[in-house]
Order: structure tokens, then C-alpha cells, then sequence
């Protein structure tokens, strides 16, 4: 088929493989995303920020404490979504009730705090983070050779989304959740705590974000930048899959990645605007985007 059209095979495979580990982020950092909105009603514009404080907190863990990669996947989502869980009960929560006008200035606000104390301490230049060694070389699959650590990134990351889409969507505490976003006096009335349930959500959507960081780390350098302009991806991602879509954010974030690793092959030129052009397209067919619901 990549013959036919003129495109080598490893270049068209190699492109459809970035372009899935690149879905694989835009997925689990839009599933945190639309976790965070779809439950609690809050643009966490604070998303980007905490994604590069997970990629930092592996490679302080590393440097500073001896702990490798496989313990940075455990400690850093915890450590970063504890920081979440402050923002919302510190923070988020004098917002409750005001237009989301307020809390998307406020996390804003917040990344470029967070992205500038980062930046003042660490520079601007990345820091490398090494692959772990069980996950190094790659496998030689005759048209293309496949790294080790991409195919754990995009099988990883489709696993904690569909974990996390079955436990929101198919679980009594799903279940929970979705009925305090819309009447939180009959869930309180049930004797659910349902402040302290806003909080853990807030802190798990934050942990996914770090939790992506950490993958991210050995892929691309640990920089206080890192996040800035996936941020914005993301968000696109989100709109286009319909805000608050768990299901709509993992098959969006994997399916763009694609289309944007395609187009690097076929129209390089465009592969930088070709998810903006498409939420255009959607916004103006579908509002409420491809999984969303109207009204």
C-alpha cells in the first residue's frame, strides 16, 4: 500500500507509530482533562503545568533519591496529584458556583507561575531522562523496527485510559460521581461526602497528567516548557471529542495523533494545524463535538 503511493514503507509506518505515541499522550492528558470538566465543571488550564511537574518529579526522584523509572510511575501522579488536591481545597473551591470563566483564569494564572518557578530554577534547556533498561532495543517487525519504550507508551496509556473510562462509566462509584455533578444535595443526602469526592477527582485528573510526564520523560527532554504547547493541543483534542467525553477524549486523542502523523507523510506543511483545522470543521457540524451532548 505505502508502495503504491509512492511513500516508503518504514516512512509511513515509522510516521503512523510517532503519530500514535503522540495520540497516546493527547489521549490520557485529555482524558484527565475531560475527567476534571465532565465531573467537576473546572477548565484545569493548570493541566499542561502538572504534566511537566510529573516529568520533573521523575527526574528530581532519579537524581536526587536514586529512584528509577518504575517508582517515578508510582510516586510522581501521587505526589502531583497531592499538589491538585491542595489547589482545589485551597483554591478551586471558593470558585464553586461562580461562571467557569473564573476558575480557567485562575489555573491559568497558576500555570504560568508554576511553569515560571520551574523555569528560574532549572533554565529553560532540557534535562535527559533515560529509558529504563527493561525497556530498551526494539523489535524488528520486517517493514519497520519497533522501539521497545514506544510500544509500552501507547499500550500503557490505553490501558489506564480504558481502565479509567470503564470505572467513570461502568462502576457504582462512577456512578456516584456523575449523579453529585448533577444533584449533589441527593448523592450528600445519601451520606457521600461529596466535597471530599470533588477533591479526589480533581487530584486523580491531576495524577493522570503527571502520570503522562512520566512517560513522556524518556521520550522527550525534561523541560519547563513541555507542557506550555501541548496544553493547547490537548484542549483542541477535548473540543473536538465534546467536553467532558471520557470515551470521546481516548478515541479523539489516539485517532488525531494518527491523522497527524499522516499528515506529516502526505502534507508536512499542515501537520501543525491539521487538528485546529479539523475542531474548526467539528465546531461548525457539531457543537457539542463528536461525543458530546447538546444541550
Amino acid at each position: 500500500m505505502a508502495e503504491l503511493l509512492g511513500i516508503p514503507a518504514p516512512v509511513l509506518f515509522g510516521q503512523l507509530l510517532l503519530g500514535l505515541i503522540n495520540g497516546a499522550f493527547y489521549a490520557i492528558l485529555s482524558l484527565g482533562l475531560a475527567v476534571i470538566f465532565g465531573l467537576l465543571n473546572i477548565i484545569n488550564f493548570t493541566h499542561g503545568a502538572q504534566y511537566m511537574m510529573g516529568a520533573f518529579t521523575a527526574w528530581m526522584l532519579l537524581n536526587h533519591l536514586g529512584l528509577g523509572y518504575w517508582w517515578a510511575l508510582l510516586l510522581a501522579p501521587l505526589l502531583v496529584g497531592f499538589t491538585g488536591i491542595l489547589i482545589e481545597r485551597l483554591l478551586l473551591k471558593r470558585l464553586a458556583g461562580l461562571d467557569h470563566l473564573y476558575g480557567l483564569l485562575l489555573t491559568f494564572g497558576l500555570a504560568l507561575v508554576i511553569q515560571g518557578l520551574f523555569r528560574n530554577e532549572f533554565g529553560s534547556t532540557g534535562l535527559p531522562y533515560a529509558i529504563p533498561p527493561e525497556l530498551r532495543g526494539g523489535q524488528n517487525l520486517g517493514f519497520m523496527f519497533l522501539p521497545n519504550y514506544r510500544a509500552w507508551v501507547v499500550g500503557v496509556s490505553l490501558a489506564v485510559c480504558l481502565a479509567t473510562w470503564l470505572v467513570i462509566e461502568k462502576t457504582r462509584l462512577g456512578s456516584y460521581l456523575r449523579a453529585a455533578t448533577e444533584n449533589p444535595t441527593l448523592v450528600q443526602a445519601m451520606g457521600i461526602d461529596v466535597p471530599r469526592m470533588v477533591t479526589l477527582t480533581y487530584g486523580f485528573g491531576v495524577a493522570l497528567a503527571a502520570f503522562a510526564g512520566v512517560l513522556a520523560a524518556p521520550i522527550y527532554q525534561v523541560s519547563p516548557l513541555m507542557g506550555a504547547d501541548l496544553i493547547i493541543v490537548v484542549f483542541a483534542v477535548v473540543v473536538i471529542g465534546g467536553m467532558g467525553s471520557i470515551l470521546g477524549s481516548i478515541v479523539t486523542g489516539f485517532g488525531l495523533g494518527v491523522i497527524e502523523g499522516l499528515t506529516k507523510v502526505f502534507w508536512p506543511e499542515a501537520s501543525s494545524t491539521v487538528i485546529f483545522v479539523i475542531m474548526a470543521i467539528v465546531l461548525l457540524l457539531r457543537p457539542a463535538g463528536l461525543f458530546g451532548r447538546s444541550g
